[in-house]
């Protein structure tokens, strides 16, 4: 299918549907920041390329009429005034950037659209925000399907539920996307067929099963922070390299953003050397996700994520990265294991997105951390959106 890329960000959706086959014609991005970022990562030579979504106009989307089979894009929820009468999506949306998409949508008339939005959406203001969007694409001719899923359960260590939407057009829908089985999914399923739907769900932010809290954009304010076990805890101030055994067998080892060497992981299904550790090559960059955040317990100088309270967030430990976001500075997200402690880097806030480090390289060659730290809370989970993207036909 050949795609349109809204609020493209960093290319998080473009990497996930490009892996399943499909082919970019057109991306658009406000932010020159992320557009840097896209740029490098991407090959865009010969497609549309577009900046401030709301200055596009009607004729210039009904030009990829016929050429545009999927619109996809992660929008940017904001509230939606549904007071007074009810006068259609014009009214209704108008003012928010998900008209947006229904305006481009209503030019473009793609089989399929693909949305991504934080988990609160189905809640908030009572169910009503989301009922307007899915009655806006009723009336745009598209029957709607839904799903919350967690990216801790595609092959990353974090912890950040999501709601993907699969808009069909009607009369040329094909199969159905949900559900998407996977283990503590959390899925939530709707097909709307012409008809309104109401629903809201109730929800914990944050769990405590040892998962990284959601990156956020704000992250580079104060990024989220990974203590590192030393190989001699009493002698804290000695250099160590992350890559030797004591004696008895057990790993301590320091985890570092330049380790291409490998480092000790706990790996249950092998476990075929002493106290059940397994040594892996490169194991910090497997499939380019960043496995080696994710620790078992047993030990006190296994690393751990701890937070302390704010809101939603229970605090506590986490084995595996709590979600990131743009403001995780006031989530405190350290990385605990013994004594020392340091922050995640923004490789690894990338890692925790699915991205491979050579992605990251080629980001890094034209952006500050800033920006890194910024434009990994505000992706999508790559693993996520290949996995929905290889289900469409």
């Amino acid at each position: 299918m050949k795609f349109l890329d809204l609020f493209a960000g960093i290319g998080g959706f473009r990497l996930g549907l490009e892996q399943a086959g499909h082919e970019c014609v057109g991306f658009c991005e406000i932010d020159k920041f992320a557009r840097q970022s896209y740029k490098a990562i991407h090959n865009t030579e010969g497609e549309r390329e577009y900046h401030d979504i709301t200055t596009v106009s009607n004729e210039e989307w009904r030009t990829l009429r016929g050429t545009v089979d999927l619109i996809c894009g992660g929008f940017p929820c904001q509230a939606f005034s549904i007071a007074g009468k009810r006068k259609g999506f014009l009214d209704e949306t108008r003012g928010t950037l998900f008209f947006e998409i229904a305006r481009a949508a209503e030019q473009i008339k793609p089989r399929t659209l693909f949305l991504e939005n934080v988990r609160g959406l189905l809640s908030h203001d009572k169910g009503r925000t989301f009922r307007t969007i899915i009655s806006t694409l009723d009336e745009l001719g598209y029957d709607a399907e839904w799903q919350i899923l967690n990216s801790k359960n595609f092959g990353v260590p974090q912890n950040r539920e999501r709601v993907f939407i699969i808009g069909h057009l009607r009369g040329e829908r094909g199969r159905e996307v949900f559900p998407i089985t996977r283990e503590n999914s959390g899925a939530i399923k709707r097909i709307v067929n012409g008809k309104e739907s109401h629903g809201h769900s109730t929800y914990d932010v944050f769990g405590v099963d040892g998962i990284c809290a959601t990156l956020l954009s704000r992250d580079y304010k104060d990024p989220k922070q990974i203590a590192i076990p030393v190989l001699t805890p009493d002698r804290a101030e000695k250099r160590q390299n992350g890559r030797r055994f004591k004696e008895d067998g057990e790993p301590m080892f320091t985890i570092t953003a330049q380790d291409r060497h490998g480092v000790a992981v706990q790996n249950p299904l092998k476990g075929k050397t002493k106290n059940g550790w397994h040594f892996e090559q490169n194991v910090f960059d497997v499939e380019g996700l960043a496995r080696t955040l994710k620790a078992g317990g047993g030990s006190g100088n296994i690393p751990k994520i701890i937070q302390k309270p704010r809101g939603y967030n229970k605090g506590g430990e986490h084995e595996v990265a709590p979600t990131l976001s743009s403001n995780s500075w006031q989530e405190n997200n350290l990385l605990k294991s013994g004594i020392r402690i340091r922050k995640l880097t923004p490789r690894e806030c990338w890692r925790l997105q699915g991205f491979p480090d050579w992605a990251f390289d080629k980001a890094q060659e034209v952006n500050s951390n800033s920006q890194l730290y910024k434009q990994a809370g505000n992706s999508v989970t790559v693993p996520v959106i290949y996995e929905i993207a290889r289900r469409f036909e």
